[in-house]
């Protein structure tokens, strides 16, 4: 299927999360299966019937990651967008004074966008009437902001644009960036996504859809994919960037290289708005397009790192869609399939960068992070190894993450020890 031959390698990770900012952060806490999730703090839950999520707790004007000013024109989604590709580019050791920057792109997006700026203006429009709106409320609001800045801080000039496809966001910014650089239109890419929607607006709307997880007395046991007990998923907000980079060009410039990217699936489901197709058909032929893009039989796949968000109808569609493709544990005992969401919490936009990261390290290190909360396996869902409760070492020569959002969006990426 896919017939450019350019190849397509990682260079940098960035992350801030619900475990802090930095890499190293997210990475140390998810191999000891650690919950970023508790009661809210950086907004009030009166009224609210979920009081839970994983907050970004760090003030980040406070440590020197924003500059004050500049945080006042810039909702918090483009501000977690910034600090993670700040590291991101770092880890890269880009330097743009010794590159085209009409070769260098930025390919950042957000399911949604500033709804903290959106709901903070319309109560200035309610309260003092409507000429009081900041004037910088709609290059606050707007979802292609956080591309649009990274890319002034960074002097990327070339390819620039932001996605939104619900959850299935960075997943699809990811691979957009593999195949523009495939297809010679960049060397260099910024791509990720980032997400702030813990605020009235999120937590409520979320609420009404009857999505959330309403485990309040138990916040680190709230997100539990897979496990019969499940009520939802935990919203939580973040940024993950990752720099992806031609092969040769790379090598030139003698950067690390964590990974290669090596297959990309997109489908939809045409089934619902919100509800996933239960057989998980979209999900499943996803995941096949990404092995015929990579010329890779499934049974090669080492490791998947699912999207199932401890949802009822998601973890059943999804775990079906991947037995088909790859057998149940009758047929295949040597994959590995977590939900590192029961950790994480649910990013939307961000999420499928920061499980893209989690698929790279699994990669590099050969520790397969787990899924916490599993204490009873919903008979409903396939028999896989989840990997209950404690990372495992294991050889993983390949690595696929599945994004499905609202709307029926499906994306899978596969990544491939560089060799």
């Amino acid at each position: 299927m896919n017939t450019h031959k350019r190849r397509v390698v990682v260079t940098g990770i960035g992350i801030i999360s619900p475990f802090g900012v930095g890499f190293d952060n997210f990475w140390n806490s998810i191999l000891e299966g650690k919950s970023g999730i508790d009661l809210l703090k950086n907004m009030s839950t009166e009224g609210q019937t979920v009081k839970i999520g994983g907050e970004v707790k760090v003030d980040l004007e406070a440590i020197g990651l924003i500059n004050p000013k500049d945080a006042r024109r810039m909702d918090r989604y483009t501000q977690l967008a910034l600090v993670a590709a700040d590291e991101a580019v770092r880890d890269a050791n880009i330097s743009v004074e010794k590159i085209d920057p009409y070769r260098y792109g930025v390919i950042v997006g957000s399911a949604v966008g500033g709804f903290d700026t959106f709901e903070k203006q319309h109560l200035n429009i309610l309260e003092k009437g409507p000429t009081k709106c900041s004037p910088f409320t709609v290059p606050m609001i707007i979802s292609n902001m956080g591309a649009a800045r990274i890319s002034i801080k960074h002097g990327a000039k070339g390819v620039n644009k932001a996605i939104a496809t619900a959850c299935a966001t960075s997943a699809h910014c990811i691979g957009d960036a593999f195949r523009s650089i495939q297809y010679n239109d960049a060397d260099i890419i910024i791509t990720g996504g980032a997400e702030a929607v813990i605020t009235k607006l999120g937590i409520g709307a979320l609420t009404s859809a009857r999505t959330l997880s309403k485990r309040n007395d138990e916040p680190q046991k709230a997100s539990r994919p897979f496990d019969k007990d499940r009520d939802g998923f935990v919203l939580s907000e973040g940024a993950a960037i990752l720099i992806l980079e031609e092969l040769e060009y790379a090598k030139k410039r003698g950067v690390k290289i964590y990974a290669e990217i090596t297959g990309y699936g997109q489908t939809v489901d045409a089934y619902d708005i919100v509800a996933p197709d239960p057989n998980g058909a979209g999900a499943s032929m996803a995941m096949e397009i990404a092995l015929k893009d990579a010329n890779v039989e499934a049974k090669k796949i080492d490791y998947i790192n699912a999207h199932s968000a401890s949802t009822g109808l998601g973890d059943i569609a999804e775990s079906m869609a991947i037995a088909r493709i790859f057998g149940d544990l009758s047929s295949n005992k040597d994959l590995k399939v977590s939900s590192t969401k029961s950790m994480h919490g649910h990013m939307l936009g961000a999420t499928g960068a920061a499980e893209a990261i989690v698929c790279i390290e699994a990669i590099m290190t050969g520790l397969i992070p787990p899924t916490i909360n599993l204490d009873n396996q919903d008979e409903a869902v396939a028999n896989l190894n989840y990997v209950p409760h404690k990372a495992i070492k294991a050889d993983v020569k390949y690595a696929l993450t599945n994004s499905l959002g609202f709307g029926g969006h499906n994306a899978s990426l596969l990544f491939k020890k560089y060799e």
